[in-house]
């Protein structure tokens, strides 16, 4: 069976750090990339970064770009994501997903989403 388990998420303060986890099971990064999304309250969840081990590869939406790190720990079959310098307006529900490798780059990893994990929710307070 197909599971993305995050976790990591939590109150924090603006400028403070949060490291997400993404521990997959049922499949490995050798079938999918690891997209990571989130949606904030009242708006279209959207992609935040993605990695793939199929051409070694890490893509991040502009807002993100500097701030967050994307990696994956290929033995313990988890994704990370670091997250810094973190501001309100990254408070949402993160989320990971299996990606289909031709969709990991370009910001096009919603569309190219095979399973998702249930979120995790980040808040930052000014």
């Amino acid at each position: 069976e197909v599971q993305l388990v995050e976790s990591g998420g939590g109150l924090v303060q603006a400028g403070d750090s949060l490291r997400l986890s993404c521990a997959v099971f049922g499949f490995t990064f050798d079938d999918y990339a690891i997209g990571w999304f989130r949606q904030a309250p009242g708006k279209e969840r959207e992609g935040v970064s993605c990695i793939s081990h199929s051409n070694g590869t890490t893509d991040y939406t502009d807002s993100v770009k500097g701030r967050f790190t994307v990696s994956s720990d290929k033995a313990k079959n988890t994704a990370y994501l670091q997250m810094n310098s973190l501001k309100p307006e990254d408070t949402a529900v993160y989320y990971c997903a299996a990606v289909s490798f031709s969709y990991c780059s370009g910001s096009y990893y919603l569309y190219g989403v095979n399973y998702w994990g249930k979120g995790t929710l980040g808040t930052v307070s000014s």
